[in-house]
Protein backbone atom coordinates (compact mmCIF):
# COMPACT_ATOMS: atom_id res chain seq x y z
CA UNK A 1 0.00 0.00 0.00
CA UNK A 2 0.72 3.29 -0.13
CA UNK A 3 -0.69 6.66 0.71
CA UNK A 4 -0.64 10.31 -1.46
CA UNK A 5 -0.57 13.35 0.71
CA UNK A 6 -0.98 17.15 -1.05
CA UNK A 7 1.37 19.41 1.23
CA UNK A 8 1.58 22.79 -0.39
CA UNK A 9 2.94 22.45 -3.54
CA UNK A 10 4.07 18.89 -2.88
CA UNK A 11 2.19 15.51 -2.99
CA UNK A 12 3.98 13.23 -0.99
CA UNK A 13 3.79 9.63 -1.96
CA UNK A 14 4.60 7.25 0.82
CA UNK A 15 5.12 3.61 0.46
CA UNK A 16 3.64 1.45 3.32
CA UNK A 17 4.46 -2.25 4.24
CA UNK A 18 5.89 -4.33 6.80
CA UNK A 19 9.38 -5.49 7.97
CA UNK A 20 9.92 -6.91 4.81
CA UNK A 21 10.75 -4.11 2.39
CA UNK A 22 7.71 -2.42 0.81
CA UNK A 23 8.32 -5.21 -1.23
CA UNK A 24 6.47 -4.85 -4.74
CA UNK A 25 3.20 -7.28 -4.73
CA UNK A 26 -0.39 -6.58 -6.09
CA UNK A 27 -1.80 -4.63 -3.23
CA UNK A 28 1.32 -2.06 -3.38
CA UNK A 29 1.71 -2.13 -7.46
CA UNK A 30 -2.45 -1.13 -7.41
CA UNK A 31 -1.76 1.52 -4.70
CA UNK A 32 0.88 2.96 -6.74
CA UNK A 33 -0.72 3.05 -10.07
CA UNK A 34 -3.37 4.63 -8.17
CA UNK A 35 -1.44 7.18 -6.57
CA UNK A 36 0.42 8.04 -10.06
CA UNK A 37 -2.56 8.62 -11.77
CA UNK A 38 -4.34 10.90 -8.92
CA UNK A 39 -1.06 13.10 -9.34
CA UNK A 40 -1.00 13.20 -12.79
CA UNK A 41 -4.70 14.36 -12.92
CA UNK A 42 -4.12 17.21 -10.30
CA UNK A 43 -0.33 18.40 -11.67
CA UNK A 44 -1.65 19.53 -15.00
CA UNK A 45 -1.04 22.95 -14.88
CA UNK A 46 2.15 22.37 -13.06
CA UNK A 47 3.57 24.33 -9.93
CA UNK A 48 4.16 21.05 -7.76
CA UNK A 49 6.83 18.47 -7.38
CA UNK A 50 6.34 15.02 -6.12
CA UNK A 51 8.21 13.02 -3.27
CA UNK A 52 7.97 9.65 -3.06
CA UNK A 53 9.58 8.25 0.52
CA UNK A 54 9.35 5.21 2.53
CA UNK A 55 9.90 4.93 6.35
CA UNK A 56 12.09 1.75 7.62
CA UNK A 57 15.15 0.13 6.99
CA UNK A 58 13.86 0.01 2.84
CA UNK A 59 12.92 2.09 0.35
CA UNK A 60 11.51 -0.68 -1.83
CA UNK A 61 13.03 -4.11 -1.84
CA UNK A 62 11.63 -4.85 -5.10
CA UNK A 63 9.44 -7.59 -6.43
CA UNK A 64 7.74 -9.70 -3.65
CA UNK A 65 9.59 -12.85 -4.86
CA UNK A 66 7.72 -15.11 -2.51
CA UNK A 67 4.42 -14.06 -3.72
CA UNK A 68 5.72 -14.28 -7.39
CA UNK A 69 6.93 -17.99 -6.86
CA UNK A 70 2.93 -18.97 -5.34
CA UNK A 71 2.32 -19.69 -9.50
CA UNK A 72 5.76 -18.31 -10.50
CA UNK A 73 5.43 -17.82 -14.15
CA UNK A 74 2.42 -16.10 -14.58
CA UNK A 75 2.54 -14.09 -11.76
CA UNK A 76 6.02 -12.59 -11.94
CA UNK A 77 5.09 -11.58 -15.62
CA UNK A 78 1.84 -9.73 -14.58
CA UNK A 79 4.44 -7.84 -11.51
CA UNK A 80 6.62 -6.98 -14.51
CA UNK A 81 3.95 -6.10 -16.69
CA UNK A 82 2.47 -3.74 -13.90
CA UNK A 83 6.24 -2.29 -13.02
CA UNK A 84 6.03 -1.27 -16.31
CA UNK A 85 3.03 0.82 -15.87
CA UNK A 86 4.76 2.14 -13.20
CA UNK A 87 7.25 3.47 -14.61
CA UNK A 88 5.74 4.81 -17.54
CA UNK A 89 3.16 6.36 -14.91
CA UNK A 90 6.05 8.06 -13.34
CA UNK A 91 8.03 9.04 -16.05
CA UNK A 92 5.54 10.37 -17.71
CA UNK A 93 4.19 12.80 -14.78
CA UNK A 94 4.43 16.50 -15.82
CA UNK A 95 6.08 17.48 -12.65
CA UNK A 96 9.82 17.20 -11.27
CA UNK A 97 9.66 13.59 -8.93
CA UNK A 98 12.09 13.42 -6.45
CA UNK A 99 13.03 9.72 -4.63
CA UNK A 100 13.90 9.92 -0.48
CA UNK A 101 15.51 6.96 -0.03
CA UNK A 102 16.64 6.70 3.71
CA UNK A 103 16.85 3.05 2.98
CA UNK A 104 17.50 0.00 1.04
CA UNK A 105 16.76 -0.15 -2.45
CA UNK A 106 16.81 -3.34 -3.96
CA UNK A 107 16.18 -4.80 -7.81
CA UNK A 108 13.19 -3.03 -8.98
CA UNK A 109 12.96 -0.91 -5.81
CA UNK A 110 16.48 0.68 -6.92
CA UNK A 111 14.78 0.97 -10.83
CA UNK A 112 11.64 2.68 -8.99
CA UNK A 113 14.02 5.10 -7.12
CA UNK A 114 16.05 5.97 -10.27
CA UNK A 115 12.84 6.24 -12.14
CA UNK A 116 12.78 9.96 -10.35
CA UNK A 117 14.19 13.21 -11.42
CA UNK A 118 16.11 13.54 -8.65
CA UNK A 119 17.40 11.11 -6.15
CA UNK A 120 18.54 11.68 -2.65
CA UNK A 121 19.88 9.12 -0.42
CA UNK A 122 20.75 8.90 3.28
CA UNK A 123 24.71 8.92 3.75
CA UNK A 124 24.94 5.63 5.85
CA UNK A 125 22.27 3.61 3.90
CA UNK A 126 23.97 1.40 1.29
CA UNK A 127 21.77 1.04 -1.74
CA UNK A 128 22.19 -1.15 -4.88
CA UNK A 129 23.82 0.80 -7.24
CA UNK A 130 23.19 0.85 -10.92
CA UNK A 131 25.91 0.67 -13.62
CA UNK A 132 27.35 -1.86 -15.41
CA UNK A 133 28.16 -4.75 -13.48
CA UNK A 134 26.76 -3.44 -10.26
CA UNK A 135 22.64 -4.11 -10.64
CA UNK A 136 23.31 -7.44 -12.07
CA UNK A 137 25.38 -8.80 -9.17
CA UNK A 138 23.72 -6.60 -6.33
CA UNK A 139 26.46 -5.45 -5.06
CA UNK A 140 25.90 -2.29 -2.52
CA UNK A 141 27.28 1.20 -2.27
CA UNK A 142 27.07 3.76 0.56
CA UNK A 143 25.35 7.18 -0.19
CA UNK A 144 28.55 8.81 -0.86
CA UNK A 145 29.77 6.38 -3.35
CA UNK A 146 26.35 6.55 -4.98
CA UNK A 147 26.65 10.35 -5.40
CA UNK A 148 30.29 9.44 -6.97
CA UNK A 149 28.75 6.72 -9.27
CA UNK A 150 25.73 9.27 -10.69
CA UNK A 151 22.94 7.12 -9.34
CA UNK A 152 22.07 9.72 -6.28
CA UNK A 153 22.38 13.47 -6.01
CA UNK A 154 22.70 13.95 -2.74
CA UNK A 155 23.53 11.73 -0.16
CA UNK A 156 24.59 14.40 3.22
CA UNK A 157 21.82 13.06 5.22
CA UNK A 158 22.14 11.60 8.97
CA UNK A 159 19.16 10.04 9.20
CA UNK A 160 15.51 9.48 7.84
CA UNK A 161 14.50 12.85 8.91
CA UNK A 162 17.32 14.88 7.38
CA UNK A 163 16.57 13.01 3.96
CA UNK A 164 13.02 14.02 4.33
CA UNK A 165 13.40 17.99 4.90
CA UNK A 166 16.08 18.19 2.49
CA UNK A 167 13.92 16.47 -0.16
CA UNK A 168 11.01 18.87 0.95
CA UNK A 169 13.56 22.01 0.21
CA UNK A 170 14.20 20.53 -2.87
CA UNK A 171 10.48 19.90 -3.58
CA UNK A 172 9.65 23.25 -3.22
CA UNK A 173 12.63 24.84 -5.10
CA UNK A 174 11.71 22.81 -8.40
CA UNK A 175 7.92 23.87 -7.65
CA UNK A 176 8.44 27.22 -7.37
CA UNK A 177 9.96 26.86 -11.30
CA UNK A 178 7.47 26.01 -12.86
Amino acid sequence: MCTLEKRSSLFILTLIGDDHGHRLGPSLIDSLLSALSQVDSQAINGGFALVTVAHGKFFCGGFDVPLGQFDARNHLHQMVESFRSIMSALLSLPIPTIAAVSGHATASGLVLALGHDYVLIRSKIGGSAARRDVLPRGMKVKGEEAVRMGIADSAAHDSEESVMEAVVRLGDRLAERR
